[in-house]
């Protein structure tokens, strides 16, 4: 029998989820070096929540997993903007595909990631993360590839600092990611992930309109503010 998830564990909605986030984060508060980028879709939310908390800015960084084509819901691997690309290697072992049908699903991805960078961005200049404390965050991990291949695309910038935040993931992943870069930040780790969507009430898809909806409040607050995506000193 799976037990269901205890109430003190479960998350409300990913606005809450962001909202646990602000308290391990708030070291980063008010501070023009620091910007957080958001992985979407379900990972705006959460970080709207965090930026707007810690008066900070907030930009996107586009990445898509690489779904196994007999079994998507399993990642092979990730892409990010930039052409990161990384490899799960423990799936691959266990489904193993041929080149044609994995450069298919690479393709395609690719395709979906460069109409999001399009739809969310459009003309915003590319994003300068030199010398920048840089907060990636999503809404939870299970095995980690997206999020891998988002701070490989950040680390080519050379930030000062990489953190990442996340409201749910399975130990093995944040001990993973601990070796990649300089803080994880992690309030649940449950001792085993069926899901993400599992530690959620609320988990409903976050749609291409609320992505455009949050970001644009958040860019018209940072140029209220005199904040911008540029580093403070560029």
């Amino acid at each position: 029998m799976i037990q269901s998830p205890s109430l003190q564990t479960t998350l409300p909605n990913r606005v809450e989820a962001g909202r646990r986030l602000v308290e391990p984060l708030f070291k980063y508060a008010n501070r023009p070096d620091v910007i957080i980028l958001a992985l979407p879709r379900g990972g705006v939310p959460v970080a709207y929540e965090v930026a707007t908390a810690l008066n900070v800015r907030l930009d996107l960084m586009l990445v898509r997993k690489l779904g196994v084509p007999s079994h998507p819901e399993f990642a092979m691997g990730a892409i990010a903007s930039g052409g990161i690309q990384i490899l799960n290697d423990d799936t691959l072992r266990v489904h193993p595909i041929d080149r044609a049908s994995f450069d298919a699903v690479v393709a395609r991805e690719t395709q979906e990631l460069s109409r999001r960078e399009q739809l969310y961005r459009g003309n915003r200049p590319a994003l300068q993360l030199k010398d920048q404390v840089v907060i990636l965050i999503d809404d939870g991990l299970a095995t980690g590839s997206s999020m891998m291949a988002a701070v490989h695309a950040v680390r080519v910038q050379s930030p000062a600092r990489i953190v990442v935040a996340v409201p749910v993931a399975p130990l093995e992943t944040v001990e993973a990611l601990r070796s990649e870069v300089n803080e994880v930040i992690c309030p649940l780790i449950p001792e085993w992930m069926m899901s993400i969507g599992y530690w959620y009430l609320d988990f409903a898809q976050t749609s291409d309109e609320e992505v455009i909806d949050l970001m644009h409040q958040a860019w018209q607050r940072e140029a209220a503010s005199g904040c911008t995506t540029e580093p403070p000193d560029a």
